[in-house]
């Protein structure tokens, strides 16, 4: 908000004041006479020396002045008056007698605003000094408004967080707000004349790569600046201080141009320290979430792996009793009197075969369980459907539930972590098998998976079981919130979570006929260009 100029505001309100100068008493009663009444304070001289001293004292809006007169004229009158700023402003219109050509040129050379030949008409007078006063007025309210938009400016600049410079054509500091002076740990005056590049870049070590500048190629880059009329952005820089140590900013030099042509520059600064520290302690705080993440997901899959214990331990028995029978049939055959090849040669292969079973189910298990240490990788979704199938058949036979599998044929590639993917499906087919369980129902659970219109790939699990009541619907993914006696409450919330980091969406809704439906999408997108797969934060 501007301050008000009350100097200019009492004189624009006041009675306007005329000055009437003349060294003949006659002339200076018409002028008089002809002016009184008319609102206007009138005042009188009949020297030039007078005239200066009254100017001086009362600062008279409009100067009715004569030419000829004795010791000081009117035009030497007029030039002291107008030499000094305290007394520039008066509006100064000269009566003469002298109407030449040569007369006037010399009025108006000294400063005068119009020229009234003697003997002057009244209405003409009258007129012309309504006008002068007239315009004498506009002249002092945009003198006022002019004073007011430049305290306004000022104001702003200093109050702007941003540093700010006005540069000359040779790049030397012309201007400089107060958080300039303070981000440099100086009194802005002080950076005034003084080369933005030479105080900035002189000593600063500035990053590499695109935005690295020396102290020539700045020189070269503000030159284009000003010379081709190009604005400057640097996001990463270092600035010098005058005591020399240095800060991190982003900075714009911007041209200011006239005709097409910059004649100035002006640069916009701020100070990005907080803005680094806060990105830091961003990345650090989310790392520290990715490896909470990650340890809850390991954690989790433990648990899984505990609660299915008995599901594996049947898997495995069951090629292990296999080959310990055939390993005694091959014993029976070798001690036979006639060994007979053919039979020893399908029990080895029968052998061979459990063996690989067994090694099968015990490579998933421990791909399941151990910590994901590759990262994210392009994997077909019929890959991952079927890793998935073959870790969900051993807890379904453990149930007894019949699993039933919908996979469409060439589903195209995803960039994920297959085994935290894994585990999301894995604890819905399971949940599913458990509603079932303990409701002692015995059905199907459906395992589809197909391309989600558009939206990516669906993977869903549709289950037989008593379904969810509808109070508990829209706490289902809520932190710590369970149905189940024993749980603890994270499982369905680690997968929103799991899915969330791969972009994807989790759901719910109720079977028309009982029954649950859980199911995720995951978009389909290509491995970002040249990113490397990082390995997913560990645990200790």
């Amino acid at each position: 908000m501007a301050t008000v100029d009350n100097k200019a505001v009492s004189k624009l309100s006041r009675q306007d004041q005329i000055l009437l100068v003349d060294d003949n008493p006659a002339n200076l009663k018409i002028l008089y006479e002809t002016l009184d009444g008319r609102g206007y304070k009138l005042l009188v001289a009949d020297s030039g020396e007078k005239a200066l001293s009254i100017v001086r004292k009362s600062h008279p809006d409009l100067i009715l002045l004569d030419v000829m007169m004795p010791g000081m004229d009117g035009f030497e009158v007029c030039r002291t008056l107008k030499q000094d700023p305290a007394t520039a402003s008066s509006s100064i219109i000269f009566l003469s007698a002298l109407d030449d050509t040569d007369s006037k040129v010399m009025g108006f050379d000294a400063g005068g605003v119009d020229y009234i030949s003697k003997p002057f008409q009244v209405k003409e007078v009258i007129a012309r000094v309504e006008t002068h006063l007239k315009i004498h007025r506009l002249e002092q309210q945009l003198e006022a408004r002019n004073r007011e938009l430049q305290i306004d400016k000022a104001s702003i600049l200093s109050a702007m967080s941003e540093g700010i410079y006005g540069l000359s054509r040779r790049g030397e500091i012309i201007f400089a707000n107060s958080a300039a002076g303070r981000m440099n740990a100086c009194d802005e005056d002080s950076l005034l004349g003084r080369s933005f590049v030479q105080l900035h870049f002189s000593q600063a070590e500035n990053p590499e790569g695109e935005n690295a500048f020396d102290l020539d190629r700045m020189t070269e880059r503000l030159q284009r600046v000003l010379s081709k009329n190009e604005a400057l952005r640097i996001g990463n820089a270092l600035f010098t201080r005058p005591d020399g140590s240095v800060y991190p900013v982003a900075f714009t030099v911007t041209p200011t141009a006239r005709d097409d042509h910059a004649t100035h520059a002006v640069v916009v600064f701020h100070d990005t320290t907080d803005e680094i520290r806060q990105a830091e302690e961003l990345e650090a705080a989310r790392q520290s979430a990715e490896a909470q993440r990650s340890q809850l997901a390991h954690i989790s899959r433990l648990s899984m792996m505990g609660e299915m214990a008995a599901g594996i331990a049947h898997e495995v028995n069951q090629p292990l009793t296999a080959i310990v029978n055939y390993i005694r049939v091959a014993n029976r055959i070798a001690k036979a009197e006639q060994l007979d090849k053919a039979l020893m040669d399908e029990t080895l292969k029968k052998i061979e075969s459990q063996c690989l079973r067994a090694s099968q189910v015990i490579q998933h298990i421990r791909d399941f369980v151990k910590k994901p240490l590759q990262g994210k990788e392009m994997l077909s979704a019929n890959t991952l459907a079927k890793d998935i199938l073959e870790l969900a058949e051993i807890e379904a036979k453990e149930h007894g539930i019949e699993l039933r599998a919908n996979i469409e044929p060439s589903l195209p590639e995803l960039y994920i972590e297959p085994v935290q993917v894994q585990q999301v499906a894995l604890n819905l087919l399971r949940n599913g098998m458990e509603a079932m369980g303990h409701a002692n129902m015995r059905g199907a659970v459906k395992f589809k998976v197909a391309q989600a219109n558009g939206k990516g790939i669906l993977f869903e699990v549709t289950d037989e079981g008593p379904g969810v009541a509808e109070e508990h619907q829209n706490n289902l993914f809520s932190p710590f919130f369970t149905t189940k006696k024993s749980g603890m409450g994270i499982g369905l919330t680690l997968c929103q979570s799991i899915i969330h980091s791969h972009g994807g969406e989790i759901g719910f809704r109720p079977g028309e006929s009982g029954g649950s439906t859980f199911y995720f999408t995951l978009p389909v997108r290509s491995k970002p260009v040249g990113k490397r797969d990082q390995p997913a934060a560990s645990a200790q």
